[in-house]
């Protein structure tokens, strides 16, 4: 367990998901602080004293990371399980937790010390892909409205995980996979089915 200690957030940088796709900029401006959008793959991160990555679909460079105060990312998986691409599809077919990690981001992808962490339970015979990605959106979503006032506090505890966990490339996604509106049960088993 690491404890950081870090000037308080004024400005923040929210990389990612816009304000049509999560409610978390509009929270946070409502709290008073200034937030700042980028989607882009280029960006100043000079004036801010906080980073945050949610849907952010490139690696922050290492330059970035080494002199950004702060940089957290909101990632719809259970760490150290299903880092990386497409999380809520290999959590089904590995086989492991679903759940939703708020963490540091380090050098590594989704590697970073977490902050806070939510298992998620999905009943997989009545829920789409999407349906379930909507479920975990909204569990990360609630887990960072729950610990905004730790996360932009001046102390914040980050815990190592424990074990390997998982890692997948959006090249690993199955080619005959059916898409994100087919039933989780049905297509895993199809899909496990074809690859034996």
């Amino acid at each position: 367990m690491n404890k950081l200690i870090l000037k308080p957030v004024k400005n923040i940088l929210f990389l990612g998901y816009n304000k049509e796709e999560t409610g978390l900029i509009n929270f946070l401006e409502e709290k008073g602080l200034s937030v700042t959008h980028s989607s882009d793959q280029d960006f100043n991160s000079d004036t801010f004293d906080l980073l945050i990555s949610f849907g952010y679909r490139y690696i922050i460079k290492e330059s970035v990371i080494e002199k950004s105060p702060r940089i957290i990312n909101l990632h719809i998986s259970l760490l150290p399980y299903n880092r990386g691409a497409h999380p809520n599809f290999w959590s089904h077919f590995d086989g492991t937790p679903s759940g939703v990690t708020i963490h540091l981001i380090d050098k590594g992808i989704d590697t970073g010390k977490y902050l806070f962490q939510k298992k998620v339970s999905l009943d997989i015979h009545n829920l789409t892909f999407k349906e379930s990605h909507k479920i975990l959106i909204n569990n990360i979503e609630s887990l960072f409205i729950k610990n905004y006032k730790a996360i932009l506090d001046l102390e914040l505890q980050s815990y190592p995980y424990k074990g390997k966990g998982t890692h997948h490339n959006s090249k690993d996604l199955p080619e005959d996979f059916a898409g994100w509106d087919s039933n989780i049960y049905k297509e895993i088993k199809r899909l496990k089915t074809n690859t034996r």
